[in-house]
């Protein structure tokens, strides 16, 4: 099953065209959906979850996206209100897993799409035996609660100035009815299964990450003096677009000169001129997994000295970097590696930020508190930007962890000097 929708069949797999080969379109599988959530039931010990998918906008002004959580075990994006009732001692295995879907609003469904009845249909689609209406749920959370009288937090858990997480809420008011219920952190239990990816999960990502090798190959035959920075976004984000990716991971960051030095800048809205630097921070989406990729380009085509000088050094600390993600390593660990780098050069002052994060549903994917796993795909991206100088220089690739060494899965995006200059010097 796609993670798109389940209002509609599930269509065959488009083959599209990617920098090096062209491949079948990779998606997740039902059987795999199935498989997460029987693990996690597992993890419960005969304990009470709950994971939400969230509420959309009232208004129905922006597109609503499932949490990372549900649509891990789900593959639903699109139904808000729903939810996931893990029942470990139900009576009746085919209710231990129970989906719950809002009731249908045919005049609410004629602005906002029509959604189907729970039948044979809808289950084999969803993978579910068991799904209900959303106003069931408070019985069945009730049921379950006296049953097992134990009750387990799988949501993020939330800072303290934050909304609580919505299992916390719900479970609150579950413990002041029900005696003797307690209640349990277990939200390490899926940040731990989301960051150790399956193979198919990787081969989303790598997908995602060919589309994004479009919009950057698309960036560099495109870039030129007086282009507005909004205009190279609107390169890369239409070859993601004809590549075939629906959603980008994050707003496209094209920052020029002094605006490359600005590590979230936003903008896009300034001239690029001849001699500066801009900085390319961008990555499409594929059935939901994001790609998170940055290249530093010359406007005019080539680095001068200065330039090339630093590049060589974010080059080499993100090399060293690659070579230091190995399972049981902290990411602390991969940072000092390629911050040593940086600092021996004489720029550590200059590299502010930290190496890289978890990636995968979310572009700041789950990162639990335990070592790098295997199968783990982290971001590297080591930078150094000096303002006074108008130079930021950043570069970043996606990387799975193996027993067997680190994967590359972006290494067909070009970024050497050479490589880089001899691709610009192609543009029409």
């Amino acid at each position: 099953m796609s993670t798109t929708s389940i209002r509609a069949r599930a269509t065959t797999s488009r083959r599209i065209a990617s920098p090096s080969r062209v491949s079948k379109s990779p998606t997740i599988a039902l059987s795999e959906f199935a498989s997460r959530r029987e693990k996690l039931l597992k993890a419960l010990d005969g304990s009470v979850g709950l994971v939400v998918a969230g509420d959309g906008d009232a208004n129905g002004h922006h597109p609503f996206e499932a949490s990372a959580h549900f649509l891990y075990l789900t593959g639903i994006r699109d139904e808000a209100g729903a939810s996931l009732l893990f029942d470990p001692r139900n009576p009746n295995p085919k209710r231990r897993m129970q989906l719950f879907l809002r009731p249908l609003n045919p005049e609410r469904e004629k602005w906002d799409g029509f959604r189907p009845e729970i039948g044979a249909e809808l289950r084999a689609r969803a993978g579910f035996e068991t799904i209900f209406r959303s106003n069931m749920l408070p019985m069945q959370v009730l049921d379950a609660a006296r049953r097992s009288r134990q009750l387990s937090l799988l949501m993020p858990l939330s800072q303290h100035t934050m909304p609580i997480s919505s299992d916390l809420e719900i479970f609150r008011r579950v413990m002041e009815r029900v005696p003797g219920c307690t209640m349990v952190d277990r939200s390490q239990v899926l940040l731990a299964m989301r960051a150790r990816k399956s193979a198919a999960e990787v081969a989303c990502i790598e997908h995602a990450g060919h589309i994004t090798g479009l919009g950057f190959r698309a960036a560099m035959s495109t870039l030129r003096p007086g282009m507005n920075e909004s205009q190279l976004q609107r390169a890369v984000e239409d070859a993601y677009h004809h590549g075939g990716a629906r959603d980008l991971a994050f707003p496209t960051i094209a920052g020029g000169g002094f605006n490359s030095t600005v590590l979230h800048y936003r903008a896009n809205d300034q001239e690029l001129a001849a001699g500066d630097l801009v900085c390319l921070d961008s990555g499409a989406k594929w059935q939901g997994y994001s790609a998170d990729v940055t290249r530093t380009l010359p406007v005019s085509g080539q680095f001068s000295r200065r330039q090339k000088e630093v590049y060589e050094v974010v080059l080499a600390a993100q090399s060293a970097a690659i070579k230091a993600c190995k399972p049981g390593r902290r990411i602390h660990q991969v940072d000092d590696a390629a911050r040593a780098v940086i600092h021996k050069a004489g720029f550590g002052d200059w590299f502010i930020h930290g190496i890289g994060h978890h990636l995968g549903l979310e572009t700041h994917d789950a990162n639990p508190d335990e070592p790098l796993a295997d199968g783990a795909v982290i971001t590297l991206e080591p930078g150094i930007y000096i303002p006074s100088e108008r130079i930021g220089i950043r570069i970043e690739d996606d990387v799975l962890v193996t027993r067997r060494g680190p994967r590359t899965l972006t290494s067909h995006i070009a970024k050497s000097v050479a490589d880089i200059e001899r691709l610009m010097r192609r543009r029409a």
